[in-house]
């Protein structure tokens, strides 16, 4: 096979591909605009009655509002957190420095479902479960670990010598960080923050276990409601949803290359 015949069989497998992985969000796309009380491909009639009646739904906009403010808390605070780690675990000689990394990236080796029941049984005695402080501690626990391995790899990317060089003409440590560092982690740091929030926005498994009536997060309201029906509200809340996630993904990787900033 000549090399010309072998990069297009190569990028006709990537497209093919990639049209599988999209074909039923594009399925969910078209249904979404439907009329008919109940799911049905191909629609019968097209109309944006569905994306009004999401927008009008109480339930769905109280849910809404209760995943921002909890991807807002857990993102903001689990960067604090994963900052700080990342400095310890990569500039820090301390003994059983290797555990304590290992430590810090269990959760993301651990079964969702097992955390999610760990930690039902550590908030209950606490009072915290069905509470917005419950829901930010239990997701603060799954995306300090993307935050602490995001920051390490932008932090090991820094060049030591320009430190240096800011060390020796007088600066403090403290403006060492604010005007060496920090500049330098900015888009690690934007990145890192940007996943905790699409992760803990999108978590549904642990809400299950930990969110109720009084804090329902948006996946568990669409949990709840494709129980007892199912109609186009729902594939148009999930457009949505994946437009949510999708715009500040391109705005940061159009302004910073994500790939860049995670060390890649």
């Amino acid at each position: 096979m000549s090399p010309r015949a072998g990069t297009f069989c190569w990028h006709l497998l990537v497209a093919l591909l990639y049209a599988f992985l999209l074909a039923p969000l594009a399925v969910v796309l078209v249904v979404s605009f439907d009329t008919r009380p109940y799911l049905s491909f191909p629609p019968a009639t097209v109309s944006l009655h569905s994306y009004a009646a999401v927008l009008r739904n109480p339930a769905f906009r109280h849910a809404g509002l209760t995943s921002l403010t909890v991807g807002a808390a857990a993102a903001s605070l689990s960067l604090v957190l994963g900052t700080a780690a990342a400095f310890a675990l990569a500039r820090g000689t301390f003994r059983g420095r290797a555990y304590v990394q290992w430590l810090f990236l269990s959760p993301m080796l651990v079964p969702h479902i097992v955390l999610a029941v760990g930690l039902m049984m550590t908030l209950q005695p606490l009072g915290l479960l069905d509470t917005l402080g419950g829901l930010v501690l239990a997701h603060i626990g799954i995306t300090v670990p993307y935050t602490t391995r995001i920051v390490s790899s932008s932090l090991a990317a820094l060049d030591r010598s320009c430190e240096e060089a800011a060390r020796l003409h007088g600066a403090t440590p403290w403006q060492t960080f604010a005007r060496v560092i920090l500049p330098g982690l900015r888009p690690g740091l934007v990145a890192a923050g940007l996943i905790a929030f699409l992760f803990s926005f999108d978590e549904s498994v642990i809400a299950l276990f930990i969110a109720g009536n009084d804090a329902t997060t948006l996946p568990l309201a669409i949990y709840q409601y494709i129980q007892f029906r199912t109609d186009p509200q729902v594939a148009a809340l999930s457009v949505l949803v994946v437009a949510l996630t999708m715009i500040p993904v391109a705005i940061v990787e159009r302004g910073i290359s994500l790939r860049r900033a995670v060390g890649g």
